[in-house]
C-alpha cells in the first residue's frame, strides 16, 4: 500500500480529486496518510478532516526563520514515512533537504503543458493569464517529478485542453482543472502505486 502525503496551500480541489479517486477505486493500492498546508485557513484542511484524513498546518509565520520552518515541514513529513509526496497547489519552494531525502518520490501538478508557461513566478492564475496573452490555442496540465529546479523535473503525464473564444483566465483555469488536472493527478498516483512508473521508488 503506497503511503501518500499531500501538500496544498489553498482550496484543495486537486486534493478532493485524489480523495474521490481513492473512494471510487480509480486509485488502488494507495492511501492518503496526511495532508499538510502552509496556510491555516486553507479549505483543503477541512476537506481532509471531512474525509477522516490527518491534516496539519505548518506555517512559516509560526517560525523565526526559514530554516526552522523547513525543519518543521520535514518533521511533519517524516512522521508519516510517506512513499510519495504530492504537491497539489503547494505554494512553497521545497528545501533541497526534502528533495534529496525524497528523491524521485515527489510529484507536482502544473497548469500548463511544460515547458510552456512554467518556472519561477508561474503559478495559479498567472499561468492562464500568460497563455491567453500569448494567444495559444491549446494549453493543459502536466504532472512531473520534482527536482531542485522550478517545474524542471521529468514529465510523467500531460493532457491538452483547448482554449476557447472569450476565455478569461478564471474560465480557462476552471476548464484546465476539470479536464486535465483532476484526471491526471489521480492517474499518476495510481500508476505509481501499481508500479507502472518504475523509476519512482527504487
Amino acid at each position: 500500500m503506497l503511503k501518500v502525503l499531500v501538500c496544498v496551500s489553498g482550496g484543495g480541489t486537486n486534493l478532493q480529486a485524489i480523495i474521490d479517486a481513492v473512494a471510487d477505486g480509480k486509485i488502488t493500492n494507495a492511501q492518503i496518510v496526511r495532508v499538510i498546508s502552509n496556510n491555516r485557513n486553507a479549505y483543503a484542511l477541512e476537506r481532509a478532516k471531512g474525509a477522516g484524513i490527518d491534516a496539519v498546518c505548518v506555517s512559516p509565520k509560526d517560525y523565526d526563520d526559514r530554516e526552522k520552518f523547513n525543519m518543521a515541514l520535514l518533521q511533519a513529513i517524516n512522521e508519516k514515512e510517506p512513499d510519495l509526496i504530492v504537491l497539489a497547489g503547494f505554494l512553497v519552494v521545497l528545501p533541497e533537504q526534502i528533495i534529496h531525502e525524497y528523491r524521485n518520490r515527489i510529484i507536482n501538478i502544473h497548469p500548463s503543458l511544460i515547458p510552456s508557461f512554467c518556472g519561477k513566478g508561474f503559478y495559479g492564475l498567472k499561468v492562464h493569464e500568460e497563455a491567453l496573452k500569448k494567444g495559444v490555442k491549446v494549453t493543459g496540465a502536466t504532472v512531473h517529478f520534482v527536482d531542485e529546479g522550478t517545474d524542471t523535473g521529468q514529465i510523467i503525464l500531460q493532457k491538452a485542453v483547448y482554449v476557447e473564444e472569450g476565455d478569461t483566465p478564471e474560465v480557462l483555469q476552471k476548464r484546465v482543472m476539470e479536464q486535465a488536472e483532476w484526471e491526471l493527478l489521480p492517474k499518476a498516483i495510481d500508476m505509481i502505486a501499481n508500479n507502472k512508473i518504475t523509476s519512482v521508488i527504487n
